[in-house]
């Protein structure tokens, strides 16, 4: 209909005439043909049919053309509008978006990301002055209405699309809203950086407090235990790790060299439950779990070899003293298991032809996901151990008998049990041992 019109007014704005008489019926199977003339040439009898306006005044030739260049300019202006509204919009929604997946601690995107930051995080050591998820949780609320409010907005700049009216306005109103919505996301996103930058110096200063204060009782029972000097004799000590944490470990100052057999004896006791945890591990560049005992949840005790995994017939979590001794080569992989000086099993194809990788971290008391740390309190070791001692060979059976039931006092010639040789950190502490005829009575 508008092209129509719009046909007719450049028609008469042209100089057209219409072949008929006006006010006379057109007899049957007649027509109206319009005809171009010049400017100054009659119209040949053929008047032109009214063209109702305002008042009843025929518009001039200047008039028409005047109405058809403010119509055309008034589409051209409204397809301006509609196009730079579309594209303001668009621009903020993509500030959303990016707002959206802004990363969190780990780099991860999105808060959604700082959330699962702090739930799956592995330090244990207690929980934190405040809670993170109730900010979060706040901001994502807040940016989800604010987001929901963009998108009204762009429903109703669609659902104003066919009308003209107003377009300035329309347009400066939107442009206030939006600006105004903005502001706020960054506001709460600024509030939310502060509230992380206050939790992360209130998380350091609890920790810090209270390692500070585990490390001045330690030092304080120390004094108090031994005074000026070491243990009477350098072995006669025992490492206590109470909690399931993972902070409480030992440290063997010593390393590794390439080992293709091993012996590893202890003393240990334990009545952790569900598993006693990770009596001791040696982890290496490229290989956390070079060597393991591990007793986790319902599972058996389980020694493992360059990751790989046997499972060992001890019991050693009734809370009395044990003794444990554990042998491989890496010849066909074979292994021995004895408690208490008595061998409960033996097996083979344990990481074959595997020699032990040198200059590693051997940890008392954790499971090691990388060198030296990244501790899961799921996995560690509650109670107390004694006389940890390897040897680069298989030791003869007769050699574990004598050294379980204490007719012989033989050190590892690898890593000895001596007490400039461990370091104990987080509250794992150093307190005297029982004596080996002791130890044997809790059998």
């Amino acid at each position: 209909m508008l092209a129509f019109l719009a046909g007719l007014l450049l028609s008469l704005a042209s100089g057209a005439s219409w072949r008929g008489v006006r006010g006379q019926e057109s007899p049957p199977g007649s027509r109206f043909v319009c005809t171009s003339l010049p400017l100054d040439a009659a119209p040949s009898g053929c008047p032109l049919p009214p063209v109702p306006m305002q008042g009843g005044a025929l518009p001039s030739e200047e008039e028409l053309k005047a109405t058809v260049l403010q119509l055309r300019e008034t589409i051209l202006q409204q397809k301006e509008t509609i196009g730079n509204q579309r594209e303001t919009i668009r621009e903020l929604t993509s500030k959303l978006s990016r707002c959206e997946s802004f990363p969190g601690p780990d780099g991860k995107p999105g808060t959604g990301g700082w959330r699962k930051e702090f739930a799956k995080g592995k330090d244990t050591m207690g929980d934190l002055p405040r809670d993170h998820t109730q900010v979060i949780d706040q901001l994502s609320r807040t940016m989800q209405t604010l987001k929901d409010r963009l998108e009204n907005l762009e429903h109703q700049l669609r659902a104003n699309v066919s009308y003209a009216a107003l377009p300035n306005e329309l347009r400066e109103m939107l442009q206030r809203r939006l600006g105004d919505l903005e502001h706020q996301l960054l506001s709460k996103v600024a509030e939310l950086e502060d509230e992380k930058s206050l939790l992360h110096n209130e998380t350091s200063a609890h920790r810090q407090k209270t390692e500070t204060a585990l490390s001045a009782l330690l030092e304080r029972v120390s004094e108090l235990e031994k005074g000026s000097s070491a243990f009477k004799s350098p072995d006669e000590f025992k490492v206590g790790l109470p909690l399931r944490t993972n902070y409480l470990y030992g440290k063997i100052k010593k390393t590794l060299p390439e080992l293709y057999a091993f012996t590893v004896c202890l003393w240990l006791r334990s009545s952790a439950s569900p598993g006693i945890g990770t009596p001791f591990s040696y982890a290496v560049p490229g290989q956390a779990n070079e060597i393991v005992l591990i007793e986790w949840g319902n599972n058996p005790i389980e020694l493992l070899i360059n990751d790989k995994v046997a499972q060992l017939p001890l019991f050693i979590s009734d809370g009395k003293w044990h003794h444990i001794c554990v042998t491989w080569t890496t010849r066909d992989g074979m292994w021995e298991a004895f408690q208490d000086g008595e061998k409960l099993g033996t097996g083979e194809n344990l990481a074959p032809w595997h020699p032990i990788k040198p200059g590693g971290v051997l940890i008392l008391g954790q499971e090691q996901d990388t060198v030296g740390g990244r501790f899961d309190a799921t996995q560690a070791f509650v109670g107390e151990m004694s006389q940890f001692n390897i040897w680069d060979r298989v030791l003869k059976a007769e050699d574990i008998m004598n050294i379980a039931n204490c007719s012989t006092n033989m050190p590892g010639n690898i890593i000895p049990w001596v007490d400039n040789n461990v370091d104990v950190f987080g509250g794992a502490t150093k307190w005297p041992v029982e004596t080996c005829e002791e130890r044997l009575l809790d059998l």
